[in-house]
C-alpha cells in the first residue's frame, strides 16, 4: 500500500517503542513500522514532465545536502522541511554503457570512405554495403530515477502546571521551584525518549527491510561465513564465547573488505530498480566513499572485544568509518541483540505501485550495519510547544508539544547488515 499523504497519528507506536526501550515490556514484541516509514515510491501523484517522463512536475523539496544529527542514534541524517511540505523527491541516474567509436574505422563500423555522408552510408543515392553510425546529433538522454518520500507521523504531549494548589506541600518558594523543575525535567525526558524511539524505528525498519529484500549481498551472516571460510561448524554462541578472538579477527577482516568495496561503484549492496528502454536494460550503480559511510555496531560485542581480547586494535577506528556509534540494544533493552519488525519496503514486483508492508523479520542477533549517509533520514517537519493561559476558575495551565516527522529509508543506497544465524 502506498504511503499515505495524510498525517498518520504515531503516538501508539512511539509509546510501544519507548516501553521496549525502557524495559517496561519484559519481552520483545513485533513492531509494525510499515505505516510510519517512507521507503520511497517511484511515482508522485502529481504526474511527470514529458521529456524524460521520469521527473515530477510539482515537488516539495529536492534533497541535495547532508546535515549531521548529534542526539542519540546520531548517525541518522536530519533534514527539515519546516511544514511547508511533507514531500521530498530524490533523483538518481542510471548507469549507461560506452558507445561505439565514430572516430575510427573499426572491425564493427566504417565511418571514413569516399562518398559516405555524415551519418548516412550511401554513394550517389546507392546504398553501400558498409555499416556506419549516426551523426553527432544523435540524442542520448540521461535516464533519471525519481523516488518520492512523503508523509507525516504526528503525536502530541502535554503537562499540567498548577499555580498555587500544591504549594502547601512545600516549605517555601525555593522548594516549590525545585518541585516544578523536577516535573519539567521528567517531561523533557519523556520527549527525548519519544524522539529517540522515532530514530530507533527508522533504523529498525531499514535493517529489517534490508534483511527482507536481501539485495546485492546486503545481508552478511557472520556465523555461516566464518564456518565456510574455516571449515568449522560452530554455533553463534560458541563464536561469541569460546572462539571470540578468532571470530572478532574474522569480523574485522570482513568489515574492512566490505567497507572498501562499498567505495567502489557497483550494483551490489543496494536495490537497483532496473529499467529497460528500447530493449536495453539499465542498472542503478552506487558508491559510498569512506567519509560518507556510517556504522552502527552492537555495543556489548565491542565491550567483550575490548575487555577480553585485543583492545589495542579492536576499537571504532578499525572500521575506517568517520561516523560510528555503538548501540546498546536494537529494540528491547531486555532482549538487546534481537529485532522483531514488519518493515516498510518497496514493491519489487511493481515499484510504481508504491511501498508495501514487508515480511516479519525476527532475528536473535544483529551485529550491526555499515551504510551510506543518505540511506536513512529523519525529516523534522515540526517540533513546537505552546502554553495556555491560566484557567481562571481552577488555577492551572497546560503546556502542549506537537511533533510532525517523517522516517525515510532509501533502499537504493548502499546498506550492509551483519547478522549471526538464529541458532543461538
Amino acid at each position: 500500500m502506498a504511503r499515505s499523504l495524510n498525517p498518520v497519528d504515531a503516538h501508539a507506536i512511539m509509546n510501544l517503542l519507548v516501553k521496549e526501550a525502557t524495559g517496561q515490556n519484559a519481552q520483545i514484541q513485533a513492531v509494525d513500522a510499515s505505516s510510519f516509514v517512507s521507503a520511497g515510491e517511484t511515482v508522485m501523484q502529481t504526474g511527470t514532465e514529458n521529456v524524460m517522463n521520469a521527473l515530477s512536475r510539482v515537488l516539495g523539496r529536492t534533497f541535495m545536502a547532508v546535515r549531521p544529527y548529534n542526539a542519540k542514534l546520531r548517525t541518522i541524517n536530519a533534514i527539515n522541511t519546516e511544514m511547508y511540505t511533507d514531500r521530498m523527491r530524490k533523483i538518481s541516474f542510471y548507469s549507461k554503457d560506452a558507445q561505439a567509436s565514430g572516430w575510427f574505422n573499426t572491425d564493427l563500423y566504417t565511418q571514413h570512405a569516399s562518398g559516405l555522408d555524415n551519418g548516412v552510408n550511401n554513394v550517389s543515392g546507392t546504398t553501400v554495403a558498409m555499416n556506419g553510425l549516426g551523426n553527432m546529433w544523435e540524442q542520448n538522454q540521461a535516464i533519471p530515477l525519481e523516488l518520492s518520500f512523503h508523509g507525516q507521523d504526528v503525536w502530541d504531549d502535554s503537562i499540567t502546571r498548577y499555580e498555587n494548589q500544591v504549594k502547601v506541600a512545600f516549605r517555601g518558594e525555593a522548594e516549590f521551584s525545585e518541585f516544578m523543575a523536577g516535573i519539567m525535567t521528567e517531561k523533557g525526558n519523556d520527549i527525548e525518549s519519544q524522539k529517540e524511539a522515532f530514530n530507533r524505528m527508522t533504523i529498525l525498519s531499514m535493517i529489517a527491510g534490508v534483511i527482507d529484500l536481501n539485495q546485492g549481498g546486503s545481508v552478511v551472516n557472520l556465523t555461516s561465513g566464518f564456518n565456510t571460510k574455516f571449515g568449522t561448524n560452530y554455533t553463534s554462541a560458541q563464536l561469541r564465547t569460546t572462539y571470540l578472538k578468532e571470530f572478532l579477527a574474522y569480523f574485522v577482516s570482513v568489515v574492512k573488505t566490505l567497507s572498501s568495496r562499498m567505495s567502489m561503484r557497483t550494483k551490489n549492496y543496494h536495490w537497483s530498480p532496473d529499467k529497460t528502454i528500447g530493449g536495453t536494460s539499465y542498472s542503478l550503480l552506487r558508491h559510498t566513499p569512506r567519509n560518507r559511510q556510517k556504522a552502527l555496531i552492537y555495543q556489548p560485542l565491542l565491550n567483550d572485544a575490548e575487555a577480553q581480547v585485543f583492545s589495542q586494535i579492536f576499537n571504532p577506528q578499525f572500521l575506517d568509518v568517520d561516523q560510528f556509534e555503538g548501540v546498546d540494544y536494537w529494540q528491547n533493552i531486555n532482549d538487546p541483540s534481537a529485532i522483531d519488525v514488519y518493515p516498510a519496503i518497496p514493491n519489487l514486483a511493481n515499484p510504481s505501485a508504491g511501498q508495501i508492508k514487508g515480511n516479519r523479520v525476527q532475528y536473535d542477533y544483529i551485529v550491526g550495519c555499515i551504510y551510506d549517509t543518505d540511506a536513512m533520514m529523519v525529516d523534522y517537519q515540526m517540533d513546537s510547544a505552546y502554553t495556555t493561559s491560566v484557567e481562571a476558575r481552577k488555577g492551572y495551565r497546560n503546556m502542549w508539544w506537537h511533533f510532525a516527522k517523517n522516517a525515510i529509508t532509501d533502499f537504493t543506497e548502499n546498506f550492509i547488515v551483519f547478522v549471526m544465524g538464529n541458532d543461538a
